[in-house]
């Protein structure tokens, strides 16, 4: 059967170029400003606080996991209360590692933090599958896979790049499937998680080339229609009909960018009748024909 978290992280094409590990003393904040590269975090020891912008401040503990795939400011900041206007300081150590806060005392966090970056053309749609924030508690093997990550990124060995891809890609399944067994916003990972949702995302994923329909699909997940639309919309976040569109167009435009597909190939593969129906279609979902897509700069 089609696993359709594989499929999105394989078509993300994700890797690691970042890795460092981090900490903090005393009072200290760190603020992340006009963020472009998804971001993760795994609490080693101590805690610290988490800041999103309209959300409740979240407290980080040890083994804590978070993942933030898409681009949102956040800040985090020491347990101990930060005085107002307190500015932001950080020193490398000499082991490398970066320090915020008073560079001489103990530490009250340790982490490991890093970035990714996704080598797909269309991160952007892809990611809007995901949740925006997943945060895990007590995740020890996420740690794990973050220190491998950092040990590997700090070498030059042979075949390091191939072990940071798939290191990285490791890592947001983990995360991502050890989402779908803690509470998580809507997104793919919470709605593999409902048993009923998932199957329906199984049959998306198998035969996107299918005419499904929303009764079709309440058919498999043995609910009413009006149940099954309000169930999918909830956990994954948007209506089943649009998560199908969106997963028809990712698939479509990676065939598109490998060039080894003509445009009516493509366009049965993913569930249209014609050549020209699925170029009205991605014109208006891309903005440009399906031919100019496929020779524009990656």
């Amino acid at each position: 059967m089609t696993d359709p978290l594989a499929d999105v992280v394989s078509l993300l094409r994700p890797a690691a170029p970042y890795a460092k590990l981090s900490s903090g003393a005393g009072a200290w904040r760190v603020s992340r400003n006009q963020a472009t590269t998804p971001f993760y975090c795994a609490i080693l020891e101590g805690g610290c606080y988490l800041h999103i912008e309209g959300e409740p401040d979240i407290r980080l503990e040890q083994d804590d996991f978070v993942l933030i795939p898409a681009s949102i400011n956040f800040s985090a900041s020491s347990l101990q209360p930060v005085p107002a206007g307190l500015a932001e300081s950080h020193t490398f150590l000499p082991d490398g590692e970066v320090r915020h806060g008073d560079p001489h005392g103990a530490p009250n966090v340790r982490m490991l933090v890093g970035y990714c970056h996704f080598a797909s053309t269309d991160a952007a749609l892809l990611l809007s599958l995901l949740p925006d924030l997943l945060l895990l508690h007590d995740q020890p093997r996420l740690t794990t896979l973050m220190q491998l990550l950092r040990e590997e990124s700090r070498k030059r060995r042979p075949a390091r790049e191939i072990m940071l891809v798939r290191l990285t890609e490791v890592l947001l399944i983990e995360a991502l499937r050890s989402g779908a067994t803690q509470t998580s916003a809507p997104g793919l990972a919470r709605g593999l998680a409902d048993e009923r949702v998932a199957s329906a995302l199984r049959q998306f994923h198998a035969d996107p080339a299918r005419a499904w329909t929303v009764p079709q699909l309440a058919g498999i997940a043995a609910m009413s229609r009006s149940a099954f639309f309000q169930r999918f919309s909830h956990c994954v976040g948007r209506p089943p009909m649009e998560y199908l569109l969106t997963w028809r167009m990712a698939v479509a435009k990676d065939l598109l960018r490998q060039g080894r597909s003509s445009i009516a190939d493509i366009a049965e593969r993913v569930g249209y009748s014609s050549a020209s129906t699925f170029s009205v279609a991605f014109h208006r979902h891309a903005g440009q024909t399906p031919a100019r897509y496929a020779k524009s700069p990656s």
